[in-house]
């Protein structure tokens, strides 16, 4: 299903209707503040399955991220971090920034791999933002890229319809997505490491 809904007032009709699919297992493509993701409720292990199978990689080795709707989420996933990481954080969030941090125990056990590692977005988009708020929990999400290198249709939601229609439930159209990823930030050791540099500009 194409859904529009318009990132100025989102309808909570259509919120329901996404929320709804996600707590029933199903996969979304959505906006971001940085190109359209793909993504699932994190407490539906079927569903993180699907994401895994139709990227071709194996969930445990998989570098899924979680997305927020605000840093109060946090503390619910993550090993207590210091006061400078976390005062840097909410400095440039929301924004287009992956943080890694370290994972706690609450993380569903789907995600359980050797790394224990998390990936934390908060987009300064207002559509999935909504939708978290709804949903009470994150979505697990993972760009529609190929190897990292931007395909043509993940900038126009119709081309991404055509493309993904019979493999996902949900594709919501809210206009033309971005084509630079989200700037990824390693703060595992109370240290700020940059491994990947895109959109985000850290302040």
């Amino acid at each position: 299903m194409l859904l529009k809904i318009y990132p100025e007032n989102p309808s909570p009709r259509h919120i329901k209707m996404v929320v709804d699919c996600l707590k029933s297992g199903g996969l979304v493509i959505f906006p971001t503040d940085t190109v359209y993701g793909l993504g699932c409720s994190i407490n539906q292990p079927k569903a993180v399955d699907r994401i895994a199978l139709l990227k071709g990689i194996k969930k445990e080795k998989a570098n899924f991220s979680f997305i927020f709707n605000n840093l109060s989420m946090l503390s619910d996933f993550t090993r207590p971090i210091g006061n400078d990481i976390f005062k840097m954080m909410k400095r440039n969030l929301p924004g287009p920034f992956t943080f890694i941090l370290e994972s706690n125990s609450n993380i569903p056990k789907i995600f359980q791999n050797k790394k224990k590692t998390i990936g934390i977005r908060i987009p300064d988009e207002p559509i999935i933002q909504t939708i978290i708020e709804e949903l009470g929990h994150p979505v697990m999400t993972t760009s529609i890229l190929d190897d990292d290198k931007m395909l043509e249709y993940t900038t126009d939601p119709e081309i991404i319809y055509d493309n993904f229609k019979d493999k996902v439930d949900i594709i919501i159209d809210a206009g033309h997505g971005g084509n630079q990823a989200s700037t990824i930030v390693d703060c595992t050791d109370n240290e700020v490491v940059i491994l990947r540099q895109g959109k985000g500009f850290l302040i």
